[in-house]
């Protein structure tokens, strides 16, 4: 497969796919197939787990960036490449180009976590920051193109991209060749065309959701305008699909061969991160998580067997504790609570006391006896509990009322 950019509106077909895995044998790892004991409960079918989490620089991303730079004509090659990401396409480019020799420049955002900014770096590109959010520095990568002749590899809106996506459904056949169902995360596109592209040509009989977060649903208004559309200011934890409007070329495929587009919640991707990292022992990051949190929030909507596609594994460490804390809380398994006591010797040892009756744990206390909006004899007490469940908070609630306590949060 050798394209140069003038074709990158051409149709994506089962023969790109097809040599798409032949040119990434060796490069891009077969992923595990895993099943899931407590999702296969709950839906009443098999669920498996396609752990791209587990692929090479954490997504899948490497598969649609190899292809894409090993299509470029020799003097596209000679003048490099350039991208722009705030983390997954990064790192694949990144390692790709590596693989391939051909000099790569990434731009990533100001705010992008540190531990991507070092793995990009690591992988070999050149990396600028520039912009605060991902627009900004789309467009200060698209300059650099513009200046320097090098080659601009979008992160979705390009047929080799997809190509290289789309092995990841020809795994999951044959992986998987009894499955029913695929759900996958959507941000601009291209792994659920590509994916679509080879399953649908092979298997028309298999259902393929997509799913995107509730605060960044570009797909459902555009599907229903019958093109792409962009939505103002998306906003959600899952920043690999965090992406305002798709792409032109994945649009397409979407539209023809994906049978349902559906959005969770922040609780929903937090509880399903969750999930992963308990039951399964696998680090997801929310956009990998989205098919999960689909899966948990109707179990019943998914024929099976069922294969759930973790897309990447690249969480911050600093973001994971807050996501973590958060599915914790909407699983009613973390309380934070705030309420007023009389300022006297062991109030605050009688209300640890009061926790202990109930079996809550204590995370942390936060006491404030000098504040303005407090009586002379109040003081107030911040407490971070681990709890057992929606039915255990209303009883720890309960107890703190009944002891005279004063809730204010």
């Amino acid at each position: 497969m050798s394209y140069s950019t003038a074709d990158s509106l051409r149709p994506v077909t089962l023969d790109d796919v097809r040599g798409a895995q032949k040119m990434l044998t060796g490069v891009a790892r077969v992923t595990a197939m895993e099943g899931s004991r407590h999702l296969t409960q709950l839906v009443g079918s098999p669920v498996h787990f396609k752990c791209e989490n587990l692929q090479r620089t954490g997504s899948f991303k490497l598969r649609g960036a190899y292809v894409r730079i090993a299509g470029l004509l020799p003097e596209e090659r000679a003048a490099g490449v350039v991208a722009a990401s705030a983390g997954n396409h990064a790192q694949g480019v990144a390692l790709a180009s590596a693989l391939l020799g051909v000099r790569s420049t990434v731009f990533m955002p100001k705010g992008a976590p540190l531990p991507k900014i070092s793995a990009t770096k690591e992988y070999g590109a050149e990396v600028r920051l520039h912009g605060h959010v991902v627009d900004e520095t789309l467009a200060a990568a698209q300059e650099y193109a513009h200046e320097t002749g090098a080659v601009f590899i979008h992160p979705f809106d390009h047929p080799d991209i997809i190509a290289g996506q789309g092995t990841v459904g020809l795994e999951i056949l044959d992986q998987c060749p009894e499955a029913r169902t695929i759900v996958v995360g959507i941000g601009g596109g291209g792994l659920a065309a590509g994916i679509a592209v080879a399953v649908k040509a092979l298997r028309p009989d298999v259902r393929i959701v997509g799913v995107q977060a509730a605060g960044a649903a570009a797909f459902p208004p555009s599907l229903a305008a019958g093109r792409p559309v962009a939505i103002k200011n998306p906003a959600t934890m899952a920043d690999g699909i965090k992406v305002g409007c798709p792409g032109e070329v994945p649009f397409g495929i979407v539209a023809d061969l994906v049978d349902e587009v559906r959005t969770v919640s922040e609780d929903e991707l937090s509880a399903a991160l969750l999930l992963c990292l308990e039951r399964a022992k696998l680090v997801v990051e929310p956009a990998g998580a989205s098919p999960v949190a689909a899966l948990l929030s109707d179990p019943q909507g998914f024929e099976g067997p069922v294969v759930a596609l973790l897309s990447g594994g690249n969480v911050d460490p600093l973001l994971l504790n807050r996501i973590l804390r958060h599915g914790m809380s909407a699983q009613g398994r973390y309380l934070a609570v705030t309420l007023r006591l009389t300022d006297r010797p062991g109030a605050l040892a009688t209300l640890l006391g009061v926790l202990s009756v109930v079996d809550a744990n204590v995370l942390d206390v936060s006491h404030v006896r000098t504040d303005p909006r407090l009586g002379l004899t109040e003081a107030e007490v911040e407490l971070h509990l681990e709890t057992k469940g929606p039915v255990h908070c209303a009883e720890v609630g309960h107890a703190l009322r009944d002891a005279g306590y004063t809730v204010i949060d």
